[in-house]
């Protein structure tokens, strides 16, 4: 099982910007690229994901640049990872089966597993303990 590359950059890029959330400025697309060392063009797609989300907002011109939306403390690794790779099963059982399919419930109970620690992992769990270690 693996994410994209596109979830890993995302997951990223979120942290980059709740850790920045305190000066309450958009931080651009650009600075944002660098510090991953990836494309602008491929990172702006990601965040065009997670605009349309509601994850981001996204401020043009000069001084603009994307910030994270209000109470967005919130937010989950689930929810960014479903913001990028949608919400589709990890496992589909090809033998028509059904639901009665063995082997596709124990990889739905697991799947669901993996949710739910996901969904109980937030962005702002990763701030707090980043601030604590530097204290």
């Amino acid at each position: 099982m693996k994410f994209s590359r596109g979830t890993n950059y995302a997951l990223h890029t979120m942290l980059h910007l709740a850790m920045s959330s305190d000066n309450n400025k958009p931080i651009g697309v650009q600075q944002l690229a660098e510090q991953q060392s990836v494309s602008p063009t491929y990172l702006s797609k990601i965040l065009t994901k997670l605009a349309k989300e509601g994850m981001v907002t996204s401020v043009s011109g000069a001084n603009g640049g994307y910030s994270l939306r209000h109470n967005w403390e919130s937010l989950s690794f689930l929810d960014v990872i479903h913001a990028i790779e949608g919400k589709t099963s990890l496992f589909d059982c090809h033998f028509g089966h059904g639901s009665g399919c063995p082997i596709e419930q124990v990889m739905v109970r697991a799947e669901k597993k993996m949710e739910e620690e996901l969904r109980q992992s937030k962005i702002a769990d990763l701030v707090k303990d980043k601030g604590a270690a530097h204290t």
